[in-house]
């Protein structure tokens, strides 16, 4: 079987796409610059489980460097990309915003051009509900506009998506991309809040709880986004012939392009959250409550109705299973 090029292979999320794949039998070649933005040691840990399995080959390749990208597709010519790698985090941007350029925009045309030249029969890429920015209708629909972007790293996914649109336009290049509502899960990011929460609640430490705990999040199980990704990846993006140009429609397109949300479609409030932590550590927390930040929205909530039509997702995974698999991780990867 061809293999499947994942970006980002040592990601939380590339992780485990890559052990998915490779479960099913599917050879994986994994790429990953190992960038110190969060704990080298856990994206290690988590290579180390994919590392001697059969089919799987890692890279360390930094997709901003256009020649080793395009070394890498001339040699395997690969027919599906799934690219996950990118600079993350909301807050993190504001600190250093040529990060974001440099990986999230220059890296994605590289893959872009990769895919142009050698072949691929379609790219999935991560974009993030992050898009919606300023939107205040709920749920979030992908037939909805997003020019209203409230932080850099929302405005790069909106440049990935504007820049895969225009290569299925012109290169008819088959490109979806998947707007990731907070997906959570064993060998999480430790820069995202349930990560936070667990590690200061199990210091005897306080946590921060923006927006005085107000806000709502669509916390999407990892398994679930994992089967949203690759039955999308089988379905190769096609045109839609109902597209009209006097009321476009901002998921579809003339070109072979698709945009999918994926989450769970059930908002939770970080209370709520907090809660159910607690409920899992056996530890009640020390709740410091702080006003929204800068380049935070106080919800998001998915409308998945387009990906459940296409492709049959169904997230499964209720927020209480889900946060207690992730405690068992933590306890288990941390002796906490």
């Amino acid at each position: 079987m061809d293999p499947v090029l994942i970006t980002g292979a040592a990601g939380f999320i590339g992780y485990h796409v890559a052990e998915r794949y490779l479960a099913a039998g599917r050879p994986v070649v994994g790429i990953d610059d190992l960038n110190a933005y969060y704990d080298v040691g856990l994206k290690q840990a988590r290579l180390a489980r994919l590392e001697g399995r059969p089919g799987f080959r890692f890279l360390r390749l930094d997709i901003a460097d256009a020649a080793a990208v395009d070394a890498l597709f001339s040699e395997h010519r690969f027919k599906r990309v799934v690219h996950l790698a990118a600079q993350a985090g909301v807050r993190y941007s504001l600190e250093n915003p040529r990060a974001y350029a440099r990986s999230n925009v220059d890296g994605f045309l590289n893959i872009l051009e990769g895919c142009r030249h050698h072949g691929c029969e379609h790219l999935v890429y991560a974009s993030s509900s992050s898009v919606y920015g300023a939107l205040t209708k709920m749920p979030f629909s992908v037939h909805d506009n997003v020019d209203h972007p409230v932080s850099l790293y929302a405005a790069t996914k909106k440049a990935n998506e504007l820049f895969a649109h225009s290569y299925s336009h012109l290169y008819r290049l088959p490109t979806t991309g998947l707007r990731f509502f907070t997906v959570y899960g064993p060998w999480y990011r430790p820069d995202m809040a349930l990560f936070l929460f667990t590690r200061a609640i199990l210091a005897g430490e306080p946590i921060s709880v923006f927006n005085n705990g107000l806000m709502q999040r669509d916390f999407t199980y990892v398994d679930d986004v994992v089967d949203g990704v690759v039955r999308v990846a089988e379905r190769i993006a096609a045109p839609n012939p109902a597209w009209d140009g006097v009321r476009p429609d901002p998921g579809t397109s003339l070109a072979p392009y698709r945009i999918y949300n994926v989450g769970n479609n059930r908002p939770v409030q970080l209370l709520h959250l907090i809660d159910v932590l607690e409920a899992c550590l056996g530890v009640k927390a020390v709740r410091r409550m702080l006003p929204m930040q800068a380049g935070d929205v106080p919800a998001t909530y998915a409308d998945v109705d387009d990906l459940s039509a296409a492709v049959g997702f169904a997230p499964a995974t209720p927020i209480e299973a889900g946060v207690e698999r992730f405690v068992r991780w933590y306890r288990d990867y941390y002796r906490a």
